[in-house]
């Protein structure tokens, strides 16, 4: 009886952590698919990472309580990563929650920093300087190169969760439509995380930090390839679909898995 007690008393406080911070990631990928279609279509958007898009919701008074409740939201997730690290001793899933957790945080800091007034800058441009110190390291090449292929692998399991639909597996409950808005949302995610991989390793092939890319340089990748518009606009599809199925994640997840 403790023991469940205990159970019980973590979830408790850890399932609205989780569902905060699942229905925060689904809005900023819905904010950024939103004004990468806009773009694709003609109609005044804009290719850029989840940092460019909260900075652009900054200056209005609904804005700022967005970005209040997403810097909420995002500071929930990580939280709950970080819980979720201390909770598994199985040493790959310790691994995939403390990046998630390291991501969160970071986004949780820009959010407070654009709330302040301060100017963030773009994720390309980040790829660029941490390629540029990482190249100057012994042995850089290959850490560029290596990190180019992390971020393949992490494409190709996004499409393998978008194939065999592995998310399903933690709802309780089911959603046909969530689980369609998985399917798109994650090969898509794909599309932009092998992106973001190839060049990684082109950069580290041609000794060329400027070669490499973040989530906005992918996006512009596409839109500047033959037949971009289209490409552009099926991805930020699936980035917006991607936004929808986090919100449906949030609502049918087993948290405590």
């Amino acid at each position: 009886m403790e023991a469940f007690a205990e159970v019980r008393s973590h979830q408790d406080w850890e399932e609205p952590l989780a569902r905060a911070g699942l229905v925060a990631k689904g809005v900023s990928y819905g904010i950024v698919g939103l004004l990468a279609l806009k773009l694709a279509i003609g109609d005044g958007g804009r290719a850029t990472s989840r940092q460019g898009a909260l900075e652009g919701l900054a200056g209005t008074t609904y804005g700022t309580v967005l970005l209040v409740l997403l810097a909420l939201g995002f500071a929930a997730y990580a939280l709950w990563r970080f819980i979720q690290t201390a909770q598994t001793d199985k040493w790959g899933k310790r691994l995939g929650y403390i990046a998630r957790a390291i991501v969160y945080s970071g986004l949780t800091y820009s959010t407070l920093k654009i709330l302040v007034g301060g100017h963030q800058q773009s994720q390309t441009g980040k790829a660029h300087k941490t390629t540029a110190v990482v190249l100057a390291w012994p042995g850089g090449t290959w850490l560029v190169g290596i990190a180019g292929a992390a971020f393949i692998g992490v494409g190709l399991w996004q499409l393998y969760s978008a194939v065999s639909r592995r998310f399903e597996k933690k709802w309780r409950g089911h959603s046909t439509w969530g689980s369609r808005a998985g399917v798109v949302g994650h090969s898509a995610r794909f599309v932009v995380f092998s992106l973001i991989g190839i060049f990684a390793i082109k950069a580290a092939i041609d000794y060329n930090p400027r070669a490499a890319v973040g989530l906005d340089g992918a996006l512009q990748k596409l839109a500047h390839a033959s037949y971009g518009e289209a490409l552009l606009g099926v991805t930020a599809a699936g980035l917006l679909a991607y936004g929808v199925f986090c919100l449906v994640d949030a609502r049918y997840r087993d948290v405590t898995r």
